[in-house]
């Protein structure tokens, strides 16, 4: 990667680019009148920066996607190649790039999971698990867990635990949601990893005994939660899910939208428990987000069922060539990088270090917890009683202290995800080790400002 030209400040093309975006772009998840998108110029690597000439350290890889970091040469390369052959074309054809894509995809999800179903993005991706769960079982029920985001599409976002959900919850997509594990926060009264596993897994047990395993379709889980907490799972609790699962020929489907390829310092997070889900759905790392592209790995077994039977699903834009061939440049990119490799060794010597002795300094972390380039920072009021620096889905006033880290941190030239009382630290699997604890200081000062709104700095 060269390094991000200076910004050249622009205020003629800031307020062009500005007045569109008023006029006529339709933001999501936001009151349109309240809000005030920044007008970005440009991006490279882990950075991007505005028309005022500020640059910005990418710690969230804007939504957790830009795996490869911003404008990788190999990946930009690919598209322009791919456009000058192919733009499109339908998915009823064989096309040489969809097919590498999806062999390269399957090579590196765990189990038999050989066969690929592509989807323009993550929630359309369970979108058709759920689905294909559904008509492989001739079952309706799915469970999922509260602490969770599965997607906005019908029933992606019925299954979503977050408060997202509320207001598109009908109250009859066949969802019901339980407890995942979570120490730090636990409903089981837990004080050790092993006592969370062992209640949360009995906990599911009840739930499915109670709602009936004959109709059940599916069980889906992220793997490690992203949006939700980055909780991740104890030793033996995937396991036990699956377990549970086979027990009662239930369908479990695996999410690794946000944990996939290379977020956690493996191809997918599945590998750090060695556990193969009946189905897997993924997007965003795949090809770093560059064109939209997800999709679905399904198991031999759940394959099988549409050999004869016609699979009842698709998309116009299904395996789209451009997004195809960005998935093939970038996965090929990253093993020939070791950008996996890489993520590993920043989480185990960099960030996870870093963000620990950070925690000991600030009396607003309450939690450090992740895996690779995937880590949350849990914010508190209090340590001892764990009360959250703000409360659950606050906004407005409530919210105070949280908008108040955010604007230090980008006044800092940090760019965090910040979800509810939580910062995550998830930058570009290719961030350098100097680029990381650049921004890991910018953090620890930042932080300063959430400690104002602890009892130990009221």
């Amino acid at each position: 990667m060269t390094t991000p030209l200076t910004p050249q400040a622009d205020a003629a093309a800031k307020d062009a680019v500005k007045a569109a975006d008023r006029a006529h772009v339709f933001h999501s998840w936001s009151a349109q009148k309240l809000i005030d998108p920044l007008a970005v110029a440009g991006a490279e690597g882990s950075y991007f920066w505005d028309y005022d000439g500020n640059r910005f350290l990418d710690f969230s890889s804007q939504l957790v996607n830009t795996n490869i970091g911003h404008q990788h040469p190999k990946v930009v390369a690919a598209i322009q190649e791919q456009a000058g052959k192919l733009c499109t074309l339908a998915p009823g054809f064989a096309v040489d790039v969809r097919s590498e894509a999806a062999r390269l995809i399957a090579e590196r999800t765990p189990g038999d999971l050989d066969k690929i179903f592509f989807t323009n993005g993550g929630a359309e991706a369970v979108e058709n698990a759920v689905r294909m769960a559904r008509l492989h079982t001739g079952r309706t029920k799915v469970l999922s867990a509260y602490r969770s985001y599965h997607g906005a599409t019908a029933a992606a976002i019925n299954l979503t635990g977050d408060p997202r959900r509320w207001p598109s919850d009908t109250a009859s997509a066949g969802v019901v949601h339980f407890w995942g594990p979570f120490l730090y926060r636990s409903p089981f009264h837990a004080t050790t990893e092993a006592e969370e596993c062992e209640r949360a897994l009995a906990h599911l047990a009840d739930t499915i005994a109670f709602e009936g395993p004959q109709s059940i379709a599916a069980i889906i889980l992220e793997t490690v939660p992203g949006t939700a907490g980055i909780m991740v799972p104890p030793a033996g609790y995937l396991a036990g899910v699956r377990a549970l699962c086979d027990r009662y020929g239930i369908v479990f489907i695996l999410d690794e939208v946000m944990a996939g390829f290379g977020r956690t310092g493996r191809w997918f997070a599945a590998e750090h428990w060695d556990v193969t889900p009946d189905l897997l759905t993924f997007a965003k790392g795949v090809n770093s987000g560059y064109v939209p592209l997800g999709g679905v790995a399904i198991s031999a077994e759940i394959a099988a069922t549409f050999d004869e039977r016609p699979y009842p699903g698709g998309l116009t834009y299904s395996g789209h060539p451009l997004a195809c061939a960005a998935a093939v440049a970038t996965i090929t990119a990253m093993a020939e990088e070791g950008v996996v490799e890489h993520a590993a060794h920043l989480g185990a010597d960099v960030i996870g270090p870093a963000l620990a002795e950070i925690a000991e300094r600030h009396p607003s972390v309450g939690e450090v917890r992740g895996l690779g380039a995937f880590w949350a920072l849990d914010l508190v009021r209090d340590k001892e009683t764990r009360e959250p620096l703000v409360p659950y889905n606050a906004a407005g006033a409530d919210n105070a202290p949280m908008a108040e880290f955010t604007a230090a941190c980008k006044q800092a030239g940090l760019w965090p995800f910040v979800n509810m009382n939580r910062t995550h630290v998830v930058p570009a699997c290719t961030i350098t080790e100097a680029e990381a604890k650049e921004g890991l200081a910018l953090l620890d000062e930042a932080l300063s400002v959430a400690d104002r709104h602890t009892t130990a700095g009221a």
